[in-house]
């Protein structure tokens, strides 16, 4: 059971939208016209943010905070939701994710319907009665200071490897290629030397999966950390040890059940900051490419205000 922290007031102003029409291959395209409408039934101006890519959209949406908006509201997968956590993350403009991408992990885990229209009017009901709910929040520190937050998960495995391969191939298109990146990568596989640190902890691992959650799952579905919950303050960490390619494809489909826990090469941890270190890896959180290990996580408390 999800526990929050219940707030009554939410902030004068407009509901600022941002929309990802690509967002799940485009098949809730046609559903925005219907959303907007939806949402003016609270009773507020509605404005639609206009962005061509993911640094635009970011921009827009730290505009519209700036400017005053009422609440943000993003209608699109975890990226667009990401996009929109940078912005009214440690502010007081409340957050109303639409599940309508591929993946839309923190929608779900933050307890919004799956479904983009049941979503809405669970926002919309939260606006008219000025009600927010408090989550967590990662904050990731680069080496360089540079800060990102996420809201879900950071992937700095197997997974990530993965998705950097998938994201330097021009061939094929779709999901084809993300496939390709996964067989070339399991013939390369092997466990990596991760330096992690649990709170001032030191200690170091030979790994082939790891992920610091916030919330429960990643990917649409895949419960990577089972037990993480983004309200308790603590960060979940998962590690999964010396895997060979067999015993890995064996173990993945078991990540959507969140059973993997159980495997002997499985460990897990929980903290309220975590040190990780590790050569040539790219971290990814909330399915975006973050940065390059070695990168500070630490858990925000109350960091945003959904309306829910």
């Amino acid at each position: 059971m999800l526990a929050v922290t219940a707030h009554d007031h939410v902030p004068p102003g407009p509901v600022a939208v941002l929309a990802n029409p690509t967002a799940g291959r485009g098949r809730h395209r046609g559903l925005l016209p219907r959303l907007l409408d939806r949402l003016a039934h609270a009773a507020r101006p509605v404005r639609l943010l206009e962005a061509t890519g993911p640094a635009e959209a970011e921009a827009a949406c730290r505009a519209a905070v700036a400017d005053g908006a009422g609440a943000l509201v993003a209608v699109g997968g975890d990226g667009t939701v990401h996009r929109a956590l940078q912005a009214v993350a440690g502010t007081a403009v409340p957050f109303g994710p639409v599940p309508a991408g591929t993946g839309n992990d923190f929608a779900v885990e933050t307890g919004f319907p799956a479904d983009p229209l049941a979503a809405v009017a669970v926002i919309v009901d939260a606006l008219r009665a000025g009600r927010t709910r408090s989550v967590d929040l990662a904050r990731l520190t680069a080496a360089d200071g540079t800060e990102r937050w996420y809201g879900a998960v950071l992937a700095a495995g197997f997974d990530a490897i993965v998705n950097e391969r998938a994201n330097r191939m021009r061939w094929p298109r779709g999901p084809r290629r993300y496939d390709l990146a996964i067989l070339v990568e399991l013939a390369r596989l092997r466990p990596r030397r991760y330096r992690l640190s649990l709170d001032g902890e030191p200690q170091e691992v030979d790994a082939v999966l790891v992920a610091v959650g916030n919330a429960a799952s990643y990917g649409g579905g895949m419960r990577i950390c089972p037990d993480a919950d983004p309200t308790d303050g603590l960060l979940d960490v998962v590690v999964g040890g010396r895997f060979d390619r067999r015993t890995l494809l064996r173990v993945k489909p078991r990540i959507y059940r969140g059973t993997h826990v159980t495997h002997p090469l499985v460990r897990t941890y929980r903290a309220r900051t975590v040190e990780l270190s590790a050569e040539g890896i790219t971290t990814y959180v909330d399915g975006e490419r973050a940065f390059d290990l070695p990168v500070r996580v630490s858990a925000v408390p109350a960091a945003v205000r959904l309306l829910r």
